[in-house]
């Protein structure tokens, strides 16, 4: 079964032509990078804890206790959702513009509503947690100065020691910004 949220673009693989804008559908929303290892990881235990909580929940249906299996597979279900969207979180472009997709927020902006994508030095939030580092984001800047949460940061789940990924996929970002962007 594919899963279209842990595909990464084809022009990072070793035999694709160096290419901006790999896809030739630029309607559908794309993240232009993998999911780094600590977002799969955290998701993977996940997933290994909901299958521990569904076996629990087999035992006790077994031993005639239906309300407890039922309580055991809603635990389940939910920290399945929690695991799949943990898997969703990150910067996804389109011709349309750029969405920044939060655990529990969203947030889009038109490329006809912002004037800028560019990586930034600044303090950065390290694997989303309250403690801040030094670091590189990547923001968008929108037209009137709302602010935006940065896209990107070499500090989170997705490029935690991976400096050349988080260079890639900035790049990769702000070319679609300069692509659809108007000038």
């Amino acid at each position: 079964m594919p899963l279209p949220f842990l595909t990464a673009d084809r022009a990072f693989d070793a035999n694709a032509e160096d290419v901006a804008l790999p896809f030739d559908d630029h309607d559908s929303w794309r993240r232009p990078y993998r999911p780094g290892p600590w977002r799969v990881a955290a998701a993977a235990g996940l997933l290994l804890l909901a299958s521990f909580i569904l076996f629990a929940g087999m035992i006790t249906a077994f031993a005639g206790a239906l309300p407890g299996a039922g309580a055991c597979l809603a635990l389940a279900l939910a920290i399945i959702l929690c695991a799949l969207r943990m898997l969703r979180v990150g910067a996804w472009v389109s011709r349309h513009g750029v969405r920044r997709v939060g655990f529990f927020r969203t947030t889009t902006v038109p490329w006809n509503r912002a004037t800028a994508v560019r990586t930034v030095q600044q303090p950065v939030k390290w694997l989303g947690l309250p403690r801040t580092v030094q670091g590189q984001a990547l923001i968008v800047v929108r037209r009137g100065g709302d602010a935006v949460p940065p896209l990107l940061t070499d500090s989170n789940a997705d490029f935690l020691a991976r400096g050349e990924a988080f260079d890639r996929a900035a790049d990769t970002i702000e070319a679609w910004g300069d692509e659809y962007r108007p000038q």
